[in-house]
């Protein structure tokens, strides 16, 4: 039954989302440190997100003292507006509480990027949360996974690869503040998590 009362569609205060691609393959490629970051976050919590609901797999959580529903897109991530939209409509959750943990190649693995709102960057699963959820006005955390070594070297070779041990060791000291970002954002206190964590 989990950490609430069945049936309160009104018990979610926010939707935490880590963007990724659900298939063994991918795991531990930059495309899915969004998915390395919520993993962080329910393992804070003491939960594992494995209960499958709106085209994810989820877990209810208290994070800061809200209570949040913790979401892994199962549809790849260029459809993952599609588990969001769902889960927002249940639980009549407005974009603004929407907050989503995504890659981003323009910065280095130890960096994060928090940002009130934007657009999608050319980030495919952040393209198609504004089209599927009705707007670009939630806010969202940017994991740096580096950049691409050279400009013509093909992207989605890039993102569906792997960390060097360097990088994996940037990226595991960045995803360790991604809890205590969650906590700030979710209490009202973005502007603190930028001057905190912001690279």
């Amino acid at each position: 039954m989990g950490l609430f009362s069945r049936g309160s569609s009104s018990g979610i205060e926010y939707l935490i989302v880590g963007l990724g691609n659900p298939d063994k393959k991918y795991e531990n490629t930059r495309h899915n440190a969004g998915f390395m970051a919520l993993d962080k976050i329910a393992e804070n919590c003491g939960v594992s997100v494995d209960r499958v609901k709106f085209k994810a797999l989820t877990a209810q959580a208290e994070v800061g003292g809200k209570k949040c529903l913790l979401m892994k897109p199962l549809t790849y991530m260029n459809l993952s507006g599609e588990a969001v939209a769902a889960a927002m409509r249940f639980y009549k959750v407005p974009l603004e509480r929407v907050i989503v943990f995504y890659d981003d190649i323009s910065l280095e693995p130890s960096f994060l990027r928090i940002r009130r709102k934007g657009s999608d960057g050319g980030h495919n699963g952040i393209k198609n949360i504004i089209l599927m959820a009705g707007g670009e006005t939630f806010p969202r955390v940017k994991i740096g996974v580096g950049k691409k070594p050279h400009p013509d070297y093909d992207l989605a070779d890039w993102v569906l690869g792997r960390f060097s041990e360097s990088e994996k060791k940037a990226l595991d000291q960045a995803l360790e503040h991604c809890p205590e970002i969650a906590a700030l954002m979710v209490n009202g206190q973005t502007d603190k998590a930028m001057n905190l964590y912001n690279s």
